[in-house]
């Protein structure tokens, strides 16, 4: 039943109690002492040792809007990692929330099914000049009149600075303060769902970002050295103490789609989520979405899996998705941009030589690779058998913001192919049976970038650039150190503001 006012409740975090006092619990298995530190004072409550490392106190003098960090072992503050809203940024204060305060007024919603969904992918803050969650709020009739289904938000977890795709997000429970406040955030749900739409929300359980995240301070149980992934250590969902990692993760799921009333989440690189366990956390995290908020309304479950697995995917004898709704096909890209501009080198390598029977197979099958050798990686198998799964299991698109980021200066496909190869493109992609999605400005032919753009500072800023021009260093037209000094650096406030959808364009004779 989809209540009018809703909170998820979780064993961390900051709580307001029915009594008007709040408690404070935080799990710091490597600290010797936590104080609350309310208000930005210099005084700190001790709080009290709990079993397996938990740090709590309940205490009648914060309340609602109160700002909150932690001191460990009475050095260094932190904010929580659990918080709902970070009003100065990833290394400042938390905000104690009254999540009852916000009066719902869709509760008779009760979503869409997933064969009417057709997606359109967004980055507030690059969506709109404003790049707010009210802003986009003021494009939803345009939205629903273009004829998509379901608007699906690229990650909004806090950042650090103003600006990022969202996939450096340190504070996966709070809405990024740059887009506007946690009741902005619902009010644009609330639109969503007014304009019969479906809204999505891209979530990053793979990986932390490299500023502002603290866990290695007091939590170093919350990652674990057993396995490693691109961006270090990995999350520890299979080692000791994963319980409390798993739960975090989990809560986090049930928090937007309960608190926030999201209709469905996006899984980032879930191939970069390493669980030896059984069952593991995918598994677990879908059991908890199914028997909770996904027995009252649709709730659609998506997947990121460079690895082409299909094992989440299957159907039961209704042919109802048992974990996992779909998942993003990457192939089914990598096949038009190869046919459409010719384009072989990377990972288009692997459909040089039959990008059309490539394509066919994704059209009729799902996956054009299902345990084929990949030459791109050196042989390797690549993918699962796609074998009684129905088109519905495959998010099809011809841009996201991946590949089209991903590329040296951010091109769209409307300035590396032909318009009428183009054309022929989208009407594939649209006339196929598996749900669409689409990129912002795809739908009018946009032809500004989408470069990679965040809003580090210093060293950590110097490594970025270094790093991304290194990344391609390998690529022909690249070679010269010249030629890659003129990659967008993608700190540079140029950089972004390259990436801010021309709405003006629209009205254009070739649009």
């Amino acid at each position: 039943m989809i209540k009018s006012r809703r909170r998820h409740d979780m064993p961390f975090g900051a709580t307001l109690l029915n009594d008007g006092r709040v408690r404070f619990r935080l799990w710091a298995p490597s600290a010797k002492s936590v104080e609350l530190v309310l208000n930005e004072s210099d005084a700190g409550l001790q709080m009290a040792a709990e079993q397996e490392g938990w740090f709590g106190i309940i205490t009648e003098m914060a309340t609602a809007g109160s700002l909150y960090q932690y001191r460990i072992n009475n050095k260094i503050l932190v904010p929580d990692p659990a918080s709902r809203f970070q009003p100065q940024d990833v290394h400042g204060p938390s905000q104690v929330m009254d999540s009852m305060l916000w009066n719902w007024q869709d509760a008779e919603w009760q979503g869409r099914p997933w064969e009417e969904t057709v997606l359109y992918e967004l980055h507030v803050g690059s969506f709109t000049p404003e790049g707010t969650f009210r802003a986009v709020t003021r494009r939803l009739d345009y939205l629903r009149d273009l004829g998509i289904t379901a608007i699906e938000l690229m990650p909004i977890a806090d950042f650090p600075g103003a600006r990022n795709w969202g996939y450096d997000g340190v504070l996966p429970f709070a809405p990024d303060s740059v887009y506007g406040t946690p009741d902005d955030l619902k009010q644009l749900i609330q639109s969503v769902h007014a304009h019969g739409l479906m809204v999505f929300l891209d979530v990053v359980y793979n990986h932390f970002g490299p500023d502002g995240n603290y866990l290695h301070t007091y939590a170093s149980s919350f990652f674990t050295e057993r396995h490693t992934t691109p961006w270090g250590a990995a999350l520890n969902f299979d080692d000791e103490n994963s319980r409390h990692v798993r739960n975090f993760f989990i809560h986090n799921a049930l928090y937007w789609l309960e608190e926030f009333n999201f209709d469905g989440l996006r899984l980032d690189a879930i191939h970069a989520i390493i669980d030896d366990s059984e069952p593991n956390i995918l598994v677990k995290l879908s059991e908890a979405v199914h028997q909770g908020p996904g027995k009252y309304r649709h709730i659609h479950l998506v997947l990121e899996n460079d690895d082409n697995a299909t094992h989440y995917l299957q159907r039961d004898d209704r042919h109802q998705p048992r974990q996992y709704t779909a998942q993003w096909n990457d192939d089914i890209h990598h096949a038009l941009h190869s046919l459409i501009t010719g384009e072989l080198r990377g990972y288009y390598h692997d459909y040089a030589d039959m990008p059309a029977r490539h394509l066919a197979r994704c059209l009729a099958e799902g996956f054009a690779y299902q345990g084929e050798a990949s030459a791109f990686r050196d042989g390797q198998p690549r993918g699962e058998s796609c074998r009684g799964l129905p088109p519905m299991a495959f998010v099809n698109f011809l841009q996201n913001h991946d590949q089209i980021g991903n590329r040296a200066f951010g091109e769209r496909i409307t300035q590396l192919a032909p318009s009428e190869a183009v054309r022929a493109a989208t009407a594939v992609l649209l006339l196929a049976p598996s749900p669409p999605l689409l990129f912002m400005g795809q739908e009018w032919g946009s032809r500004q970038p989408f470069p990679f753009f965040c809003n580090f500072e210093g060293e950590l800023a110097d490594k970025v650039v270094e790093g991304r021009r290194k990344e391609f260093a390998k690529f022909p037209e690249f070679t010269d150190p010249t030629a890659r000094e003129r990659i967008p650096d993608p700190g540079a406030i140029e950089t972004f503001k390259s990436a801010i959808l021309d709405w003006q364009s629209l009205e254009q004779d070739e649009h």
